[in-house]
């Protein structure tokens, strides 16, 4: 069996009660909303990739405040030509503060929105479970920055 590894960055940006938030389409065309984020490219830094992101995804520029955690998880999911691949998927999360730029949506990306949500308003709200898994991050700054409960896939 073929193995991937994929390594990505997202920050939680909170400020005002509420959360900066993307928006993507799901596999099948359902638009649900992300932590802005994602993949490390070869040889940068995730520090640098989450600043990347965020700016791509958001429009805004970000200060890094602090390492949140680390979420990992692994599943088996199949290649366009059906062949098994073991992936595993290690998601780094930051806390970010807005430091510059303007909310604008990303243009030929992978997010069609960007907006601040009502922290509240997030159960409500169809998005990917890694947003809650960012969040109780966020909210509960586990010394390990691990949720050791949190064992399945995230995306």
């Amino acid at each position: 069996m073929r193995q991937k590894l994929r390594v990505a960055a997202y920050a939680i940006c909170v400020r005002d009660g509420q959360i900066l938030l993307a928006r993507s389409p799901a596999p099948d065309g359902t638009p649900e909303w992300v932590v802005p984020g994602g993949g490390m490219e070869h040889g940068e830094d995730p520090y640098d990739t989450v600043r990347r992101e965020v700016e791509e995804e958001t429009g805004y520029r970000i200060e890094v405040t602090g390492l949140l955690g680390v979420n990992s998880s692994r599943h088996t999911v199949r290649d366009g030509f059906g062949r098994a691949v073991d992936h595993h998927g290690v998601r780094l999360v930051y806390e970010g503060r807005i430091i510059g730029g303007e909310l604008r949506n990303e243009v030929n990306g992978s997010t069609d929105l960007a907006a601040w949500q009502d922290l509240d308003a997030v159960p409500g709200l169809v998005r990917v479970r890694m947003v809650d898994i960012a969040l109780r991050l966020w909210r509960e700054r586990p010394v390990t920055g691990r949720l050791a409960d949190v064992l399945e896939d995230a995306e």
